[in-house]
This record gives structure tokens, C-alpha cells and sequence, in this order.
């Protein structure tokens, strides 16, 4: 794995985060205003909600940009170990982790249709949406694990070597992230079917759907990464 291609793979994560907080923290009653849909007066009405979408979107930029710090450092160590630490041997990867990566494309794909349809206000769609969302997560997960378990009956442990032990360290960092994302996902499932309405949960759905395409960005980098070793 080339030094030029970490560098690469931790350019595109910056960028792809700095569009993350742009739409983040875009204040929703200006593209309102911008679209002709709200009158002067409308602003006070909706100042409350406004500022709450504002403070939580601004929080959750925050915390993403910890997390890009994060696996930005463990990607640099990994770069340095492989690559001046003088036992660099690469791994062969578990087939199944293509299809877990497909399933975490599914269940970030999920979350978007679930989003859009609480904006909507399609209450069916998005509970479909959520459930479908949080089944492709689970599946991607217990992919993981079963990939730990192929590597581990191989003879492959955190001991083995660098490149395995940093194989089991990133997919856990990156497979504990998710799981704090299902806390949140669980918590809206709760409210919908406490009977809560499409649009009292537009916001939970909007950041669960930010945060699983952030993690799909940085699992994708990291697979690509480690195929690249």
C-alpha cells in the first residue's frame, strides 16, 4: 500500500466530511426563503424548531469531524507500520466482507428513503425504510464477526502480525461506531411505535442517515485500504 494512496483515501474523507457539515449546518428556513415557500412573518413561528435542528446538526459536525481525526490516525499508523515497521506482510481478506460491505451500502441506501419520506410525511414508507435500515446493519455486523471467526480458525490473531492486528483494531472501532448509531436508530423505532408522527422524528432520521453515509464513506476507505496492502 503506497503512502500517495492513504494520503488520497484521507483527502476524499475530508472532503466528503467538509460537504457532511455544509449540509449540516445549512439553516433550513433560509432554503425556505429561497424558494419562495416562506413569508417574513414565518420566521419567528418556526424560530424555535430551527434553532434545535441547527444545535443538533452542529453537534453531530462536531463529533464527525473527532471521528475523521480518528481514523486518520489509525490510517497514518497503519501507512508507517507496513511500511518502515520491517514485517509488513499483507493479509488475504475474508470473501465475506464484500458482502458485508454491500449490506452497509443497502442499509445506508435504506436510511436515505427513509428520509426522505419523513420529510414527506409518508409514515408507512419510513417506518419500511428504518426497519429495512436497521436489518442491513445488523447483517453487515454479524458479517464482521463471522469474518473475524474465518480469520481466527485460520490462525490469524491481533499477535499474528501488523496488518492483522490492524484489521481486527479498525473494523472494531469502525463496528463500535455503528452500534452507537443503532442506539439512536433504536430510540427512533421507540418513538414511531410509541405513535409518534413522521415529522416528530424528521430530525433523529436526518442525522441517522448522515451518520450511516459518513460510516459507509469511511468503511469504504478503509476497505479499500486494506484490499491496497
Amino acid at each position: 500500500m503506497s503512502t500517495p494512496f492513504i494520503f488520497s483515501a484521507l483527502l476524499a474523507g475530508v472532503l466528503v466530511w467538509i460537504l457532511v457539515v455544509r449540509r449540516l449546518t445549512a439553516k433550513p428556513w433560509e432554503r425556505r426563503s429561497q424558494a419562495g415557500e416562506l413569508q417574513a412573518g414565518d420566521i419567528q413561528a418556526g424560530d424555535v424548531g430551527a434553532i434545535g435542528f441547527a444545535t443538533a446538526k452542529v453537534g453531530l459536525s462536531i463529533f464527525l469531524a473527532v471521528v475523521t481525526s480518528v481514523f486518520g490516525l489509525f490510517l497514518a499508523a497503519y501507512s508507517m507500520r507496513m511500511h518502515h515497521g520491517g514485517d509488513g506482510t499483507p493479509i488475504a481478506l475474508p470473501n465475506m466482507l464484500w458482502i458485508n460491505t454491500a449490506m452497509l451500502i443497502l442499509a445506508s441506501v435504506a436510511l436515505e428513503g427513509a428520509r426522505r419520506a419523513g420529510n414527506k410525511g409518508r409514515a408507512r414508507e419510513l417506518k419500511i425504510g428504518l426497519s429495512a435500515a436497521g436489518v442491513f446493519t445488523f447483517a453487515f455486523l454479524g458479517g464482521q464477526l463471522a469474518a473475524w471467526q474465518q480469520l481466527s480458525a485460520s490462525g490469524q490473531f491481533v499477535s499474528s502480525g501488523p496488518a492483522i492486528a490492524f484489521f481486527y483494531v479498525l473494523t472494531a472501532v469502525h463496528g463500535l461506531h455503528l452500534l452507537g448509531g443503532l442506539l439512536a436508530w433504536g430510540k427512533t423505532i421507540g418513538r414511531l411505535t410509541g405513535g409518534a408522527e413522521a415529522i416528530d422524528v424528521r430530525l433523529s432520521v436526518e442525522l441517522c442517515a448522515v451518520y450511516w453515509h459518513f460510516l459507509l464513506l469511511v468503511w469504504l476507505i478503509l476497505f479499500g485500504v486494506l484490499l491496497s496492502a
